[in-house]
């Protein structure tokens, strides 16, 4: 905000940038939110996140729930067939279109397994809650197991026997982790934000990283080395000039002469 002479929030910053979207798709994401790890950035060059939905499932795909649930590989062979048409549809029960079709006919998220037993499994709303509940303790309690009958006898009536067994590991997957929808977005949003910042103003960017430090997946002088691969000039530190955290400087400020000279990261212009 004060390079900018006004004030800089979050909603400042435009949805759907294509620059930032082409900057994830490359898994260049070192010091971002939540998609920062090897693990995100592998998937980040499978699926390919092209909006901020697919973000979202980003997120939520790389927990233990969908890994052990085996929802991956489906998810990502159901993407690839919508690329490659993009009139394609997901199979999966006609009932069961309100919990799957945004997701490509695989479940993702803890409300779309609360939603397929509600209506593939006649499940009430505090029913499902109490599954929902329990899938966070089964492994512990067995507590899957007193709705395991009815899940597959009532999916079995509405689709048929092999998905209401597929439909039934997933859930067991799901003890193991898996998000909410809600809080998948959440977190996408702040991954969105972080990946914008990384990629319109990454030495404001290495600032903020360097100043809350340590945190993240990266030391400092991985973060320092991922920036100035991007253009932003480091300055060491000179106890004549700098200040007790990392700041920005102007791109026309003189280098100091010394050795051992100056602090601050700063963005060079970029052709």
């Amino acid at each position: 905000g004060a390079r900018r002479g006004a004030p800089f929030r979050m909603q400042d910053i435009p949805p759907e940038d294509p620059a930032t979207y082409d900057m994830i798709r490359r898994a260049d994401t070192i010091g971002t939110f939540q998609i920062e790890s090897r693990a995100q950035m592998s998937m980040l060059l499978r699926l390919r996140p092209e909006a901020f939905y697919d973000l979202v499932v980003q997120v939520a795909i790389v927990r233990p729930g969908p890994i052990q649930g085996g929802m991956v590989k489906p998810f990502l062979q159901s993407r690839a067939a919508r690329r490659r048409d993009k009139n394609w549809q997901p199979s999966y029960p006609k009932a069961l279109k309100r919990a799957l079709d945004r997701t490509l006919g695989v479940p993702i998220f803890q409300e779309q397994v609360m939603q397929i037993v509600m209506d593939g499994a006649g499940f009430t709303a505090g029913e499902a809650d109490q599954l929902r509940r329990a899938m966070a303790t089964w492994k512990r309690k067995g507590g899957l197991e007193p709705f395991r009958d009815r899940i597959i006898h009532g999916l079995t009536i509405t689709t048929d026997r092999a998905f209401a067994d597929s439909i039934f590991e997933m859930i067991k997957g799901f003890g193991a982790y898996g998000f909410p929808e809600s809080h998948a977005a959440s977190f996408a949003l702040l991954a969105y934000v972080s990946a914008w910042l990384k990629r319109h103003e990454p030495a404001a960017f290495l600032a903020a990283l360097l100043n809350s430090a340590p945190m993240g997946f990266y030391s400092t002088s991985q973060l320092v080395q991922d920036a100035r691969r991007h253009g932003v000039e480091v300055r060491p530190v000179d106890v004549s000039f700098s200040n007790e955290e990392t700041t920005l400087e102007d791109a026309e400020a003189a280098l100091p002469t010394e050795p051992g000279a100056r602090v601050d990261a700063y963005a060079m212009p970029q052709s």
